[in-house]
């Protein structure tokens, strides 16, 4: 798949078909988009393309209540190759794109860049100021500026819909088998390893990755869970090696009562090597426990921390 961003011009004469959208999560939904907007190119020889953004237009229009992210611009991206399209065209999402008319979007990107004959989006899309681009007026300027347009509901393949909103809600709770069967896969976060107190391998005989996650990113709710952590920065490692995980997310209430910074914590099973600095990346397949504990002792966290090792190695076994 090719990136391109805002400078990028069709070639003349040639067309494409277009999809656009903040395509957080690349869900089933989107997926479901994806494969028409591929079946329909590809009885028109036409070249796929989808219109995303470099950030999420809330964080904009609406940074007070913008909601936290599933995925961030390179997962995006990475998800957005594994769907099969030609050619991704990111815009940078700001105060101007956020107070153009859509009017102006449709003749700037989809008939001016991108030399649009289809146009194919969820029935629910919006874009544009106040939000009053939707798919009727989609079709009303295609009929004048020449291109088709194709309303797709954002649903599964057993029909069951599926929405960004409704995976974070999942996420936030803990729900990862629920979030999964939307995502199509296990949620994963991306971040770096920074050092942390440096007690879990000299005090607890556990040590841990600290995954500095973005502040924008959708994190599970406080727990801990059984995964998998990904280093895909291990030089001459192809694909990049993946480590069964005992993850916790929380506040380590133990140790700093309620006052502690929430953090994603990352035991690597029967695994031993330096991480610091190196990007991570952690994908969360079931919860072990929810919520938090605060041990009377610490040989009781420990104790309870070598049952949550043991109880990742067993879901993960037949994972």
């Amino acid at each position: 798949m090719e990136v391109v961003g805002p400078d990028h011009r069709h070639r003349p004469g040639s067309r494409s078909a277009v999809t656009i959208g903040a395509y957080d999560g690349v869900h089933l939904g989107h997926r479901a988009v994806l494969g028409e907007l591929r079946a329909l190119a590809a009885e028109r020889d036409l070249e796929t393309v989808v219109v995303t953004f470099d950030r999420h237009p809330a964080s904009v229009v609406r940074p007070e209540s913008a909601p936290f992210l599933l995925t961030d611009l390179p997962q995006k991206l990475d998800l957005l190759a594994d769907c099969g399209v030609d050619r991704t065209l990111v815009l940078p999402f700001d105060r101007r794109r956020a107070d153009e008319a859509a009017e102006e979007f449709i003749a700037e990107v989809l008939v001016e860049a991108l030399g649009a004959q289809l146009v194919v989006v969820g029935t629910d899309f919006h874009f544009g100021h106040g939000r009053k681009g939707n798919v009727a007026l989609l079709r009303e300027q295609g009929a004048v500026q020449d291109f088709e347009v194709v309303g797709f509901g954002l649903h599964d393949a057993g029909g069951t819909p599926v929405s960004s909103t409704r995976i974070r809600e999942l996420v936030a709770k803990g729900d990862m088998a629920s979030a999964s069967g939307l995502l199509g896969r296990d949620h994963e976060v991306r971040g770096t390893v920074v050092r942390g107190d440096g007690r879990g391998g000299s005090e607890l005989g556990m040590p841990t990755a600290n995954v500095e996650v973005p502040d924008d990113i959708a994190v599970p709710g406080e727990g801990v869970y059984a995964g998998w952590y990904t280093d895909p920065a291990r030089p001459g490692s192809s694909p990049a090696p993946r480590h069964p995980a005992a993850i916790s997310v929380g506040r380590r209430p133990t140790f700093y009562g309620s006052e502690g910074e929430s953090l994603v914590e990352v035991h690597l099973l029967d695994f031993e090597g330096d991480l610091y600095d190196q990007p991570a990346q952690v994908t969360f397949h079931r919860p072990i426990r929810l919520g938090q504990v605060e041990f009377p002792s610490v040989d009781e966290l420990v104790a309870q921390m070598r049952r949550d090792v043991e109880d990742a190695r067993r879901l993960l076994g037949s994972a």
